[in-house]
């Protein structure tokens, strides 16, 4: 990851207010052009500036209704697998949400959320080989996502802010479900054990959330104890990786509120 400096940034802040094109400062200072949207976006809020004074209005910008379950579905797909990214050839970022062509009800539900949240923005689904980017376009994105930033989202600090925080605790199964359907899965495990001299098979469901890191781990680890589910913390090479929920009582609750992809 290329760490951009406070000097590259002050430098495409000036191009920007003076009129030149993202493209163009991109291409100058050498930054990525989402990068460079990214500090746009940043420099007109804190003017008061609403970004895109004839799309849509924004939950945050104007203070229209959010609806918050969807809203904490779709942060908790977000954070678990999904990025803001904007091409040089698109006028607005898009949020992106990947999945397996066989999850058809998850892409469904992704779709209903992201038109939830974003009701008067463009949503569609983008086949790839073997999977569908469920794509939302939108100038807002990174006013709901302010946790959108240059790099990988393991290589900085992810902190939900206050209003997020208060959406999650007010839904929190929903940010479960959506950190689980995308970033995390339901499996069978079994075991072998010896009764009355004979080896049995025995198996058992387990959900696990996979993620590198450790703030979205916490995010979820944090919500997951105060819904009153158990849960154990497994390593890769000895680093933190995997959150498993195993317990028959934690995996009921799991299996009620959230359940496998489909």
């Amino acid at each position: 990851m290329n760490d951009h400096g406070t000097h590259v940034r002050q430098k495409a802040l000036v191009l920007l207010r003076d009129g030149v094109r993202n493209a163009e400062v991109a291409r100058r200072l050498n930054v990525p052009i989402g990068t460079v949207g990214y500090w746009k976006h940043l420099d007109r809020a804190k003017r008061g500036e609403c970004p895109g004074k004839h799309d849509p209005e924004c939950p945050r910008c104007d203070g229209v209704p959010l609806d918050h379950p969807a809203y904490s579905y779709l942060l908790g797909l977000y954070l678990g697998d999904g990025h803001i990214s904007h091409y040089s050839g698109h006028r607005v970022p898009n949020l992106m949400i990947t999945c397996t062509e066989t999850w058809t009800g998850l892409m469904d539900a992704c779709e209903q959320a992201m038109r939830a949240v974003f009701p008067d923005n463009s949503v569609c689904r983008v086949r790839r080989k073997g999977c569908s980017n469920v794509k939302v376009y939108s100038k807002h994105l990174h006013c709901l996502f302010p946790q959108h930033g240059p790099g990988r989202k393991h290589e900085r600090r992810i902190v939900l802010e206050a209003w997020q925080q208060a959406i999650v605790d007010a839904y929190p199964w929903e940010f479960v479900r959506g950190l689980i359907h995308s970033d995390g899965c339901r499996v069978t495990n079994w075991t072998t054990r010896v009764v009355g001299g004979e080896r049995k098979r025995y198996e058992y469901p387990r959900y696990f959330f996979t993620n590198v890191s450790d703030d979205i781990r916490r995010l979820c680890t944090d919500t997951l104890d105060r819904l009153g589910v158990e849960w154990t913390q497994c390593t890769r090479n000895g680093n933190p990786y995997n959150i498993s929920v195993a317990k028959k009582d934690s995996v009921a609750l799991m299996d009620t509120h959230v359940g496998a992809k489909y």
